[in-house]
């Protein structure tokens, strides 16, 4: 999985403890998983169907820059099935791990339909995977 997007902790985005807000880390993992779903399905429409457990590990503070890393897993007829990990880009602790968020591509009625594609493209360079 590669690392391409990351997030600097500022005050608005701390909860009452001095961490780093879920709801806050959820946003941008919503985001980023959309832009790389948009960007794998070749369509903007697609929407966000489904996230697993979400696994809170470690926290961030205000001032850490937090890096997300989001990887295509499965495609399905309509579907896109993710895998996110976000970690602090300094200390690379892991912060939060997501098995699956599943994306659908809808039509112009927010119905699904078949996107036709079957492998990750590398249509921007900032996607590509490292090859193992």
């Amino acid at each position: 999985m590669n690392f391409y997007t990351r997030k600097w902790v500022k005050p608005e985005d701390l909860n009452a403890h001095g961490t780093l807000f879920g709801g806050s880390l959820l946003r941008w993992i919503d985001e980023e998983a959309a832009i790389y779903s948009i960007i794998q399905l070749g369509t903007n429409r697609c929407v966000t169907k489904y996230m697993s457990e979400i696994n809170f590990i470690n926290s961030a503070r205000q001032g850490d820059i937090v890096e997300l890393g989001i990887k295509a897993v499965h495609f399905g007829r309509t579907s896109l099935t993710l895998t996110c990990e976000v970690r602090n880009k300094i200390t690379q602790k892991s912060i939060l791990t997501i098995d699956k968020i599943v994306f659908v591509s809808v039509d112009e009625k927010g119905q699904p339909t078949p996107h036709g594609r079957t492998k990750i493209t590398y249509t921007d360079e900032r996607l590509r995977e490292d090859e193992v």
